[in-house]
């Protein structure tokens, strides 16, 4: 394929990035009128002088302010019942501020808030439900993340789960859910924990190396998934180690996590992601957890299955690729390249205590359930379609 092939960029978010940026949000809500629905999470965000800020802002511009909680990954009827809460309130705007789960959530009740018609969430869920087109239109969302590793403020994503054994955790996805505005502040990030900044950051750097590698990558993504790979490099340990007083760091990971969002949402990902979703919603498994734990053997299975049967795909040269901007050295050849990638992955999950999956209840008399319910649509673009055998292997190393 040619590097200047064409390709498509889907809409974006208006992003304000920078430290600062939080005290302007109220200007940007007050762009679409006088009654904001604020969604957060339990209860971090509001304990912060930036919080007290936001509030004060808010008032002195008239604008009164309707509050909702997420406090953990939504569920649909999570969801349905903020939706029947909040429909009569006549929102002008949501506000997300919080993770990726908050986020989410916020995005879907924004697509709900205006329908004429009373709908579930359930109606528009890929892979379940009845998978109605969706219409809208969306209330205007402004999404304003304090954690840096889903970007889900840069994509049409709403992703929404139950979990149980016969759960699932599937996306509420239209071009309309996509933010007006991304505030991407990084001085919001200083009351992630380590555990946090560890699950998180491999999820941003999972899905920079899935959409780098993804059959439906682009020259264009591809720039934005190296440069945030940098960020990733250079930001992720040092703040994982540092905490609080890691500025530049912080600032790294903020710009890393949205970049990932941005590539994610163009060119899809890959097998990390497609075994994500079931892990998910079988096992009490965070999403960034999953990434962390899976990215290096994902990786290595990648790698040994093209190699196998198609050696000449481009995704070969990729990983090598990756191998030199994450070690910051040229290596000799692809091989000692695609081993210092998967030995570099690899020290980085134990360096920052990925827990495995057994962890989590995970038995290998289970796994081809979790494989069976794998191939939605991150597995799609995989660089090269695994068998059941390759996928189920990933698994069992991670046990």
């Amino acid at each position: 394929m040619n590097s200047f092939d064409g390709f498509s960029i889907a809409r974006l978010p208006r992003i304000e990035f920078g430290r600062g940026k939080f005290s302007e949000v109220a200007n940007y809500v007050a762009n679409y009128g006088r009654r904001v629905l604020v969604v957060t999470g339990a209860k971090s965000s509001q304990q912060t002088t930036q919080w007290t800020d936001l509030l004060a802002q808010l008032k002195a511009l008239n604008i009164q302010a309707l509050y909702c909680q997420i406090a953990s990954e939504p569920s649909p009827s999570l969801i349905d019942s903020l939706v029947a809460e909040f429909k009569p309130q006549s929102v002008d705007v949501v506000l997300g501020i919080g993770g990726g789960s908050v986020l989410d959530g916020a995005k879907a009740i924004a697509g709900l808030l205006k329908l004429d018609a009373d709908h579930s969430v359930m109606d528009f869920l890929e892979g379940v439900g009845p998978e109605l087109d969706y219409i809208g239109p969306s209330v205007p969302f402004i999404a304003v993340p304090t954690t840096a590793g889903t970007g889900s403020e840069a994509t049409k994503n709403a992703v929404l789960s139950v979990q149980n054994e016969t759960g699932f955790k599937k996306s509420f996805r239209d071009d309309k859910l996509v933010a007006e505005y991304a505030i991407v502040d990084p001085a919001l990030l200083g009351t992630c924990n380590q555990r946090l900044i560890a699950a998180n950051g491999m999820d941003a750097l999972t899905q920079l190396m899935e959409s780098y590698v993804s059959i439906r990558a682009n020259v264009m993504t591809d720039a934005l998934a190296i440069s945030g790979l940098r960020a990733v490099r250079d930001g992720l340990l040092a703040w994982y180690s540092n905490g609080v007083t890691a500025f530049d760091a912080q600032d790294k990971m903020a710009y890393a996590s949205m970049t990932s969002g941005i590539t994610l949402a163009q060119v899809g990902l890959g097998s990390v992601h497609g075994l994500a979703s079931p892990l998910g919603a079988f096992y009490p498994i965070a999403h960034g957890v999953v990434c962390g734990t899976l990215v290096a053997t994902a990786t290595k299975v990648n790698i040994e299955s093209m190699l196998d049967r198609d050696v000449n795909n481009m995704a070969l040269d990729k990983y090598a690729r990756l191998a030199d901007v994450l070690a910051q050295k040229r290596h000799p050849s692809k091989e000692t390249a695609w081993q210092a990638l998967i030995d570099l992955l690899t020290n980085w999950t134990e360096q920052m205590q990925l827990p495995r999956l057994g962890e989590y209840g995970v038995k290998e008399n289970e796994l081809d359930k979790v494989v069976l319910h794998s191939r939605g649509s991150s597995m799609k673009t995989n660089p090269i379609v695994l068998t059941d055998d390759e996928i189920k292997s990933i698994l069992i190393a991670r046990l």
